[in-house]
């Protein structure tokens, strides 16, 4: 079975757990030690996974990490295990202590969900204060599985890890940073995109006024590039000769069926599927955000279920849009250009969630 199968498998035995696991040890016992079994370590030999290492700091003794992974009897990785309900902002400090006291080169914070690892970037034998790496159980994502194949016991190469950790660590860092300014661009932001494009006295009342701008530019330029790989992706798609036509196998005549291309999805519709789908994207899982096309509508979809539609799209010469309202009506909306989308990002969210309750 592959890496990503069995954490798949541990992250729904952990959906299933998570409410009836109240403490410490119950979470090592049914979460972390099998996350480290999965990367080929023998979790129950203490001369390769040593629980409760020594890792003493000044003058106080007596100090112990919840776990060691040793190689040739020196620790390679501290792991400070904590309950899986617990937020592991607040206990990074004791790691930090223990990774100073001994030559590990890397430190893990988990809960059992979360799995924070870290090391000395920043300041040698220092351990840094953000993670270069982390996976969460509950949003697993291919690149990060890939990555943690290095932790495997049987490809372990500290030197690799460390040398890919500081583009992984910055790179994670910048992806946040723009991210949030996606959601809310910060005055810092808004002023130096001004400066590239504003003339004027940056005031801080301009500023102010340009961060609406700002975050409207910001969601166009994705849904820009999203719709030039969704045209892309339709021309690949189209029939463009008379060869790709239905044929009939048993006299190579082309088969007679009039539904054949009498539904044809633009790009403009799928533009208008991506503007949604940027809407929605921090409060709903996307893989359940589907679209029908048919003669008189685009539907988007909550779960390929037509009872359950997110809003309906018009968008010939008049575009529309028509949104589903609590008592079973409709409201519908007239749209000077798919742009107006963003104007109802609250009731678009609303009714999406409302399918995920």
């Amino acid at each position: 079975m592959e890496l990503k199968d069995k954490l798949e498998a541990l992250a729904e035995k952990a959906e299933k757990l998570v409410d009836q696991i109240k403490t410490e040890e119950a979470t090592k016992q049914s979460l972390i030690l099998p996350f480290f079994q999965l990367l080929g370590y023998d979790v129950f030999n203490p001369l390769e996974f040593c629980p409760e290492f020594d890792a003493d700091f000044g003058v106080k003794k007596g100090e112990k990490v919840d776990y060691a992974i040793l190689l040739e009897d020196t620790p390679i990785i501290l792991i400070e295990a904590k309950a899986c309900n617990d937020n592991l902002e607040k206990h990074g400090s004791q790691l930090f202590r223990y990774f100073s006291t001994t030559s590990a080169k890397f430190g893990v914070l988990t809960n059992g969900i979360v799995y924070k690892f870290y090391t000395d970037l920043d300041e040698a034998n220092k351990m840094d204060e953000k993670p270069f790496f982390e996976l969460n159980l509950f949003d697993l994502k291919d690149p990060a599985i890939e990555y943690l194949k290095n932790f495997h016991k049987d490809v372990l190469d500290i030197n690799n890890i460390v040398s890919t950790a500081s583009d992984l660590k910055y790179t994670s860092l910048v992806k946040e940073y723009l991210k949030s300014q996606l959601l809310s661009p910060s005055e810092d932001f808004a002023n130096y995109l001004l400066s590239k494009v504003y003339d004027g006295r940056r005031t801080s009342t301009v500023v102010e006024k340009f961060i609406p701008i700002v975050k409207k530019s910001f969601n166009q330029f994705i849904n820009d590039t999203m719709s030039e790989k969704f045209k892309e992706t339709l021309k690949s798609t189209n029939p463009s000769n008379s060869d790709d036509a239905p044929v009939d196998n048993a006299n190579g005549e082309i088969a007679a069926d009039e539904n054949v291309n009498k539904i044809v999805t633009t790009a403009e519709e799928l533009e208008a599927f991506a503007i949604i789908k940027s809407i929605l994207r921090h409060d709903v899982d996307l893989k359940n955000i589907t679209y029908k096309d048919t003669e008189s509508y685009f539907g988007i979809l909550y779960n390929n279920n037509t009872r359950k539609w997110i809003c309906r799209l018009s968008l010939g010469s008049r575009k529309s849009l028509i949104l589903p309202n609590d008592d079973k009506s409709r409201s519908k909306i007239n749209l000077e250009s798919l742009d107006d989308l963003y104007t109802y990002d609250k009731e678009l969210i609303e009714t999406a969630k409302r399918f995920e309750s």
